[in-house]
């Protein structure tokens, strides 16, 4: 158990800081339209944090799961094997600080 938990937040420390790197590095320069630098760095740890639950969760296979967030709406895409891990990655997705919306265009494979 305190294994899992030391990998946890490793991996979403180590995720973390790449996308605050990623943010910083562009310096003041805003690359989605209006957002401001702030608004950008609250998105990017938001879809960290989706991240994170769908790597910690079973049901969900993070690696077909595609996630954006954009003002703090965050759009789910990719594939699920069936409706209860699209729902169950949807349901991860509210249960984020921060998200105001969730789109889910996660496709069932037949």
């Amino acid at each position: 158990m305190a294994h899992s938990l030391t990998r946890r937040f490793t991996l979403t420390l180590t995720a973390t800081v790449a996308a605050l790197t990623l943010a910083l590095a562009s310096g003041c320069a805003v690359t989605r339209g209006q957002e401001s630098l702030g608004a950008y760095v609250d998105d990017t740890a938001i879809t960290t944090a989706v991240k994170a639950r769908f790597v910690d969760n079973r049901e969900v296979d993070a690696s077909s799961i595609s996630v954006e967030t954009l003002n703090g709406t965050v759009m789910l895409s990719g594939f699920a094997k069936n409706t209860t891990e699209r729902a169950t990655a949807e349901s991860l997705a509210r249960s984020v600080g921060g998200v105001k919306m969730v789109r889910n265009e996660i496709a069932v494979r037949p």
